[in-house]
């Protein structure tokens, strides 16, 4: 992935959005790669909803399966993990029906990307591969110019502190965090984005339901982002950033 700005060189606010559960989602193709690879590594098969993954990243998944067993793994083990585990998922997401975009999404991007004083990047647990593995089968992958994955820290709450680390180093050395806004689908996207004192967005749309998302004290939590026109007046009223939709 090319790290840029090149859409809008000097964009007013960015939106940085996880994948699974708020972009898109798999229809359990990337659960389906993570059980059979701790199948092939651990050679026992152990199910993703006997640890706390959702929200976690790729990398903290694969140590937790590890550690489920009683292993402590090593890096190498952790690369390895990840490599096949993305072998599979190229497969598993071609096979995967339920496989769909999130309501509202194919409409708000690329209005997102049109925009002079907006841009958009991916803060996500996803390996940058494995991320470009999911969009580009829905064909939203070159929608996201930039963003901060899996391989850049192994805790959630470490990618929004990188994420800002590259606007600032891509837009303006002071940019403020407060011009981020961070949307998930978990209480862990919310807690990172609160981390660097970014708005935080919550939706619905994943395995948290929106009062369990509230709990977590978001800026705007939303069931879904349909009708769009909602969430762009949210955005309006934050950002004074006028998106016609």
């Amino acid at each position: 992935m090319t790290q840029t700005f090149a859409n809008t060189p000097s964009p007013r606010y960015i939106l940085l959005w996880d994948i699974d559960g708020t972009l898109i989602s798999g229809g359990g193709a990337g659960e389906r790669a993570l059980e059979k690879t701790g199948q092939e590594f651990l050679h026992q098969h152990i199910p993703l909803h006997s640890i706390d993954y959702h929200g976690r990243t790729d990398r903290r998944i694969s140590r937790m399966l590890f550690e489920h067993t009683g292993r402590q793994p090593t890096e190498d083990q952790v690369a390895a993990f990840a490599s096949r585990y993305l072998e599979k998922l190229r497969h598993e997401i071609t096979v995967s029906p339920e496989a769909h975009v999130k309501p509202g999404i194919r409409k708000i991007l690329p209005l997102i990307d049109q925009h002079p004083k907006l841009a958009q990047g991916l803060l996500t647990g996803n390996l940058p591969e494995g991320a470009r593995i999911k969009l580009e089968h829905f064909d939203l992958w070159a929608f996201f110019p930039f963003g901060a994955f899996a391989d850049h820290a192994e805790e959630r709450n470490e990618l929004a502190p990188h994420a800002l680390r590259l606007t600032r180093q891509h837009i303006s050395p002071d940019f403020p965090p407060e011009r981020l806004i961070v949307i998930g689908d978990t209480p862990h996207d919310i807690t990172c984005g609160k981390h660097i004192r970014a708005l935080t967005v919550a939706v619905a749309t994943g395995h948290y339901s929106l009062r369990q998302l509230q709990e977590a004290t978001p800026d705007a939590a939303f069931s879904n982002l349909e009708p769009i026109s909602i969430f762009f007046d949210w955005l309006t009223q934050h950002t004074g950033t006028r998106i016609v939709s």
